[in-house]
């Protein structure tokens, strides 16, 4: 149990200085991905090692919670999105599939984001599963920011694969929300902190608006690598 004044606190110093680690991070393997571009087999390599490490540092927390979600099934089930972001992470850096990746530019990029700025977190340090939280959420961002400085980029195709997955897993979640009560994805209601859903309305309609948000910003974000590469 956690008091609330235990409760980790948005934009507290705790969270700006995960913030700051987080934007420095970024940075750094932006710029990596840039000077790996002109060297495929290095930067295959790379990203191979990167996707183990994701795969050994994420893992265990994801199948710790999966073990606590058993029993408490309205919470603690690996069903937010950012329980599978991590694991498109891995697969996309260790398999460099171009789905993978593209599935892993727009969640990371826009979804997975919203997790690290607003997190909804209880934990605080230095409790094990604060780090578990951070490491999870952090991890397909800075991989995402990664492809970008590699210009690993979406095309059309990745653009609907991603748009199909994530509409996939939307309609599973809601089914498990319905079934057991429970709010996974935040799609039956907002989360208990300010977060970017308050600007869209009441439920259903924030749901509703932020489908057309999400499909609208990734085509945005697809449309610049696809005019590259047929100019």
């Amino acid at each position: 149990m956690h008091t609330a004044a235990a409760r980790f606190v948005v934009f507290g110093p705790q969270h700006l200085l995960v913030l700051a680690v987080f934007v420095a991070g970024g940075a750094a393997l932006l710029a990596l991905g840039a000077r790996l571009r002109s060297r495929p087999r290095l930067q295959a390599r790379v990203m191979r090692v990167a996707g183990m490490t994701v795969l050994v540092l994420c893992g265990p927390f994801e199948l710790d919670d999966a073990i606590v979600g058993v029993r408490h099934p309205l919470t603690g089930l690996p069903l937010q999105l950012c329980d599978l972001g991590w694991l498109v992470a891995c697969l996309a850096l260790l398999t460099g599939s171009r789905r993978m990746c593209a599935l892993l530019y727009f969640w990371g990029l826009t979804l997975c984001v919203q997790g690290v700025v607003t997190p909804d977190l209880d934990d605080v340090f230095p409790q094990l599963q604060f780090f578990g939280f951070w490491v999870r959420h952090i991890a397909p961002v800075w991989a995402a920011v990664y492809l970008v400085g590699a210009r690993i980029g979406p095309t059309w195709r990745g653009f609907r694969f991603a748009v199909l997955v994530t509409t996939v897993w939307a309609a599973v979640v809601m089914g498990v929300n319905f079934l057991v009560g429970s709010n996974y994805g935040y799609l039956n209601g907002k989360p208990a902190v300010h977060s970017a859903l308050d600007l869209l309305g009441p439920w259903p309609w924030y749901v509703v608006v932020e489908v057309g948000l999400v499909v609208g910003v990734w085509a945005l974000m697809t449309w610049p690598w696809c005019r590259h590469r047929s100019a």
